[in-house]
């Protein structure tokens, strides 16, 4: 079964019009995309947009053979002229399959929102699942019960990271399904942090008038294993790592800030990082790492390591220089150590968040001082047993390895 992109955009496309912003102004050329459309074997049209003869025409198909037209989302805006010979577009009630003559099967799948997802299957079997844009499935039946896994998904990756969650969650998206982003809006720069974006969800995007083959082998985005996350207070590098998992199911996010009572304004951090976390995240207030490292399981995310630091020096009474000196240094490198092996031993996915300390201002006491060396020598181990290394700034990460 192939399935040639007529557009890959968000319902006003990108850039959109009339649109002044910074992601609009780079959408030029080849980072252009026209509203979303899909032709399944020259046969089966999916969403019916403004020029699709003529985007058909530019990659190099037609619409001659077309026998049916959906519509997965109600359509804004003036009326889109129908080309002619094509079959009036209709949509398919929810849970209800249509056999066309081409010999393909299509089933209506409910969603969460305004919207109809259709699974389609081809006469060889293979197994392609399409959203709307702002469209994640109501429920899913997973491989369990009887449904086979897609071989290709084409949704909206970016604004409903949840829904591929969902998917996963349920085992009818694997790690060999090839999942192709779509409805791209004008929230990810366009080139390499969108491809970025993307690759940590374990997807991809295309360009305009790709034809893709579902059902053959590709390599699909290596997702990194460890990855660290590190940069300056308030630069936006808890929400990158949240964003790096926001797409698996059923994240263990592991907070080693504990709690400060009497401490408003780090109750309302606290609040802030639980609200944005999605629902099927668990949260564990916990520094002991290393046995969850040690175990199988979900992904992890740990925030953050600094505050784990501060943990382990507390444990240690590595404030007082005498101590320091007598049995502090050697106990807290020790437990660090424990930590790094455990690091480079997982078999989980982690993604780790720490912070940068050491561009600043010298601390003027000598256990500020010691804290933001150790912080540093603990950044540094960790960093060496990661696959991917990000540093954010003013909210944009920065590749350094990966």
């Amino acid at each position: 079964m192939d399935v040639t992109l007529l557009g890959t955009g968000a319902p006003s496309g990108l850039p959109r019009p009339d649109c002044t912003c910074a992601v609009c102004a780079a959408a030029r050329d080849a980072h252009a995309r026209a509203v979303t459309a899909l032709l399944v074997d020259g046969a089966l049209l999916l969403d019916l947009t403004p020029g699709a003869a003529l985007a058909a025409a530019r990659a190099g198909r037609s619409l001659v053979g077309v026998r049916q037209v959906l519509l997965t989302h109600p359509h804004d805006g003036p009326a889109v002229e129908l080309p002619v010979g094509l079959p009036t577009a209709g949509r398919v009630p929810d849970g209800q399959e249509l056999t066309l003559i081409s010999g393909h099967r299509v089933r209506a799948v409910p969603l969460d929102s305004p919207g109809t997802g259709y699974e389609v299957t081809s006469p060889d079997g293979d197994r392609l699942l399409y959203l709307p844009p702002g469209g994640a499935p109501a429920g899913v039946t997973g491989a369990a019960g009887g449904t086979a896994p897609y071989d290709m998904v084409v949704a909206d990756v970016i604004g409903r990271p949840d829904g591929l969650a969902r998917l996963r969650g349920s085992g009818v998206v694997i790690p060999t399904t090839d999942v192709v982003a779509v409805h791209i809006d004008h929230d990810v720069p366009p080139g390499a942090e969108l491809e970025r974006r993307l690759a940590a969800a374990g997807a991809r995007t295309v360009p305009d008038g790709t034809t893709l083959y579902v059902g053959d082998y590709r390599a699909v985005p290596d997702v990194p294993r460890r990855t660290l996350v590190t940069g300056g207070a308030r630069s936006g590098k808890s929400l990158e790592a949240e964003r790096r998992l926001e797409s698996f199911p059923d994240v263990l996010y592991v907070a080693t800030s504990g709690v400060r009572a009497g401490d408003p304004d780090w109750a309302a951090r606290v609040a802030a990082h639980r609200e944005r976390r999605p629902g099927s995240w668990r949260t564990l207030e916990s520094c002991e790492l290393v046995p969850l490292l040690a175990e199988n399981g979900p992904p992890l995310l740990i925030d953050c390591l600094s505050l784990w630091l501060t943990d382990a020096m507390d444990r240690v009474d590595a404030w007082d220089d005498e101590v320091w000196e007598c049995s502090g240094r050697e106990a807290l490198h020790r437990h660090v150590a424990e930590l790094v092996a455990a690091v480079r031993a997982t078999r989980r996915t982690v993604v780790a968040v720490t912070n940068e300390v050491g561009s600043g201002v010298v601390p003027a006491t000598a256990s500020g001082r010691r804290f933001r060396d150790e912080l540093g020598r603990l950044n540094t181990a960790f960093a060496a047993e990661c696959e991917h290394l990000l540093l954010v700034v003013a909210g944009q990460p920065l590749v350094l390895r990966g």
